[in-house]
């Protein structure tokens, strides 16, 4: 069974997105809301696959992703950011996001459906099979 990293601080979606990804295939998903309790969860249930919003609460999606980046052996575990931050405001760092902290795909929320990301997430999750 994959495991999906969830984090969303957005706690009904949170759930619209967990009931969805699971129905949808064998798949557990850690549903977290902040940064600081991602690392925790990755910690002790090591995902085989992570959803990122990037506009979190205490910490950004971003130091997430350098402080994920840093262990070893989480380096390899496929980033798919779902978030309300346009792409306009990361296209000059795309290459940030994609070699230095390995987002696989970036989705705007208001433009992605709920069949686009499960799609996703199937794609990305196959690397890790």
């Amino acid at each position: 069974m994959n495991k999906v990293l969830l984090i969303e601080p957005d706690r009904v979606l949170a759930e619209v997105y967990k009931r969805a990804i699971e129905a949808d295939g064998l798949t557990e998903v850690i549903s977290v809301t902040g940064a600081q309790t991602a690392i925790m969860a990755a910690d002790q249930r090591k995902p085989d696959l992570v959803i990122l919003e990037l506009q979190l609460i205490e910490h950004s999606g971003l130091e997430f992703l350098y402080e994920f980046r840093s262990y070893p052996e989480w380096q390899s575990i496929p980033v798919l950011v779902q978030t309300m931050v346009p792409f306009a405001e990361f296209n000059d760092n795309w290459h940030l996001l994609r070699g230095e902290l390995g987002v696989r795909a970036y989705m705007y929320k208001p433009s992605t459906s709920l069949r686009q990301l499960l799609s996703s997430i199937k794609e990305h999750s196959l690397v890790t099979q």
